[in-house]
């Protein structure tokens, strides 16, 4: 048995079907997986994130702290309530994690990672405030639950749901933008292509606030929908698109790593410096399967030459599903630096053509790439 959020016993009564995923007892859907990306896409829906790991951050050093611990440049967060998307390294440059660090004054940061790597996130945290002899204190946030409401209607429901007072603000947040609203921390950010919220509110609302969003009208939505919305959008999924073993260089995330200014020392830095000059074999681009199939990670990815016939290289799917929105299968996939439009992907022995896009596929609605 999984570990648990506190609104597992409304997705069982709301008939989710409920799966492992990182250890925790989730659920993948309540239906019709398609239909609720649809609703994302079109209208709005909600995802439990509880399972995603909070942590609060407090004292004088943390500014130099986190300078040091992201790839990414805290420096750039002045205003509070402004958030950051980062990497957090090891020192080969292999990604420990991806998270979102929000600034909401210069002696408290937040900071929400993932749940399947949160016990060796907080450990190395912990390990690197102790080898820096920083002074700061760090607190995993078990008393907060996390809901994602995203979708074109997204901010209005939540809105709705907030004190009078606290409506118009929340509202009129930027992108990449918090705010405390009461009790609750409502962040415009997300992991679906889509406008919305993600709430961190005390873990006891959350059942009420969930029934509240379903009553007007905001469709319920597992990690099944979560998965192939993200993937149209193109972010990566943490386990499948970047780990340990492989650098931002190579996994479409080299904008997440600020090597500007030139004397900020942070993990990693050296090794990526090291691959950026000898030149990186590796790029992670997108894929749209050209015939009939549905592509999966692991699948091996043949990238012909453009003169002599030979193979030129193979690569390998890191995520892929079939895409509702543009009705094709697509995928993403590390392949060598020098790629043709179209490479071949190995499924169950046959080869199938499927061509190389730019990332995003879908972004607010909209498709980026031609069909």
């Amino acid at each position: 048995m999984g570990r648990k959020t506190v609104l597992h016993d409304l997705h069982v009564a709301l008939g989710a079907r409920m799966v492992d995923f990182g250890g925790w007892d989730m659920p993948v859907n309540y239906g019709s997986q398609i239909e609720e990306h649809h609703r994302v896409r079109r209208e709005a829906g909600v995802f439990d994130v509880s399972h995603m790991c909070v942590v609060d951050l407090r004292g004088a050093g943390v500014r130099r702290f986190l300078s040091r611990l992201l790839a990414n440049d805290v420096g750039k967060l002045w205003k509070s309530g402004k958030a950051l998307y980062s990497c957090m390294l090891n020192d080969a440059g292999g990604v420990i994690d991806d998270l979102i660090v929000y600034y909401q004054g210069e002696q408290w940061w937040r900071i929400v990672v993932n749940a399947g790597t949160r016990d060796k996130d907080l450990a190395w945290m912990r390990r690197c405030a102790s080898e820096w002899q920083v002074e700061l204190s760090i607190t995993e946030r078990t008393d907060l639950a996390i809901v994602a409401v995203q979708g074109p209607q997204a901010r209005t429901h939540v809105a709705s749901l907030l004190e009078v007072e606290d409506r118009e603000p929340a509202l009129s947040l930027g992108s990449y933008e918090a705010r405390e609203c009461g009790l609750w921390f409502v962040a415009r950010t997300g992991y679906t292509g889509e406008d919305g919220f993600e709430v961190m509110l005390p873990a006891e609302e959350a059942p009420s606030v969930w029934r509240a969003l379903n009553a007007a009208g905001v469709a319920s939505c597992g990690l099944g929908a979560r998965d192939t919305l993200r993937l149209e959008a193109g972010m990566n999924l943490y386990g499948n698109d970047m780990d340990e073993s492989h650098h931002p260089l190579e996994s479409n995330l080299a904008w997440t790593v600020a090597f500007e200014p030139a004397d900020r020392e942070f993990v990693g830095r050296a090794a990526l410096e090291r691959l950026r000059a000898a030149g990186v074999p590796h790029k992670l681009v997108g894929l749209v399967l050209e015939e009939r199939g549905v592509l999966r990670a692991h699948q091996r990815v043949i990238v012909p030459a453009s003169g002599n016939g030979e193979d030129a290289g193979a690569g390998e799917i890191t995520s892929g599903s079939f895409s509702p929105t543009l009705e094709r299968s697509i995928a993403f996939a590390r392949v060598p630096q020098t790629v043709p439009d179209v490479v071949h992907v190995d499924i169950r022995g046959k080869l199938l053509p499927a061509r190389v896009v730019k990332l995003p596929f879908v972004r607010h609605g909209r498709i980026l790439i031609n069909l």
